[in-house]
């Protein structure tokens, strides 16, 4: 009886304490969710967005994109490629990420995105204006002094194209074309602004090709473009060459079109000689390979499958990555002064 008593007692104590915990509402800041050392609070210091927001601005309807806002939905494009996911997760992403919902400027409960948006802002923003971002971005690291255009590093890598062969090779049989080659592939192409490529006797490839280059004291990218496959490295060096200094190149680059674009923008060409050029001097090119070696790393993480078709798509995907890759050099770099506009 009294053991009874007392299991009474104690329930009515529990139910009282559930009472309470059910009743208590508890306020969250979302600014208080996010570490303070996480890398987006980094990159948000980094980059105040003001020069984006203007050119963002100057499109010719209103900004309020979708009650979204272009600036906010600027930045979910950002981390799409600073996480390399698709619309879907992109969407899935900002959802369920709160440090993502901070970076972007949502509230913690309030309505992120639907994916079918985010292609369309690609198309509302365009390659123009995203190129005007990121040259805006790079005048400013020059005008800090953290880009110099002094010693430069020039690669290409190939990028494969968004298509299916075999599907291509059946329409060209289709249509009696004797070989499947440049001439023929966009006639019966999906991707038709793609081309084949070849990086030796023995590998091809259907797509494009990045041309990069590369301010070698900081390791930020200064230019970025993309061409065809089928353009050579020396012939697509004239997108990406800078104003002066030195270029270090591979041995794609030391025939005469790359020869000629050096020397009309006042740069001299280091580039590695082909072994049956008579001028070749194997302990310079062996010194220019140990320079050029640590620069490698910025094509390293690049995925090397485009996930859209033409070359003003992939255009705008390679302005994305670049800026991406040199936000996160920057937070390496770790320059205490350094505020972009």
């Amino acid at each position: 009886m009294i053991f009874y008593i007392h299991m009474v007692k104690y329930k009515y104590i529990f139910d009282v304490y559930e009472a309470i915990d059910m009743n208590q509402t508890e306020i969250v800041n979302l600014e208080d969710l996010v570490p303070a050392n996480h890398i987006y609070r980094r990159f948000k210091k980094l980059w105040s967005f003001n020069s984006a927001t203007q050119i963002l601005c100057e499109l010719e309807s209103d900004n309020n994109y979708k009650g979204y806002g272009l600036l906010r939905m600027f930045k979910c494009l950002l981390l799409q490629f600073m996480e390399d996911v698709s619309d879907r997760e992109l969407e899935r992403f900002i959802g369920e990420n709160l440090a993502a919902k901070w970076f972007c400027g949502f509230g913690i409960s309030e309505t992120t995105p639907h994916f079918t948006l985010f292609g369309k802002l690609r198309k509302r923003i365009g390659t123009n204006n995203l190129s005007k971002i990121f040259a805006d971005l790079r005048a400013q690291l020059k005008t800090q002094g953290v880009m110099s255009e002094v010693f430069t590093f020039v690669d290409a890598t190939h990028l494969i194209s968004k298509a299916n062969l075999w599907d291509e090779r059946d329409k060209a049989i289709e249509a009696k074309y004797e070989k499947l080659n440049n001439e023929t592939l966009p006639k019966v192409a999906h991707d038709s602004q793609a081309k084949i490529g070849a990086k030796s006797k023995s590998k091809f490839w259907y797509g494009y090709k990045q041309h990069t280059s590369v301010d070698m004291p900081s390791g930020l990218i200064d230019k970025v473009a993309i061409t065809p496959a089928n353009i050579t490295d020396a012939a697509g060096l004239k997108h990406v060459c800078p104003k002066n200094g030195a270029i270090y190149v591979d041995k794609g680059y030391c025939t005469e079109p790359a020869v000629t674009t050096a020397k009309a923008n006042g740069c001299h060409l280091a580039a590695i000689k082909k072994d049956n050029m008579k001028s070749k001097n194997k302990d310079q090119d062996r010194w220019y390979s140990k320079i050029r070696a640590p620069y490698e790393r910025v094509f390293s993480k690049r995925n090397q499958r485009v996930r859209y078709c033409g070359i003003a798509k992939n255009q705008f995907a390679a302005f994305m990555y670049a800026m991406c890759h040199n936000l996160k050099r920057l937070v390496v770099l770790n320059l205490p002064e350094l505020r972009l506009a």
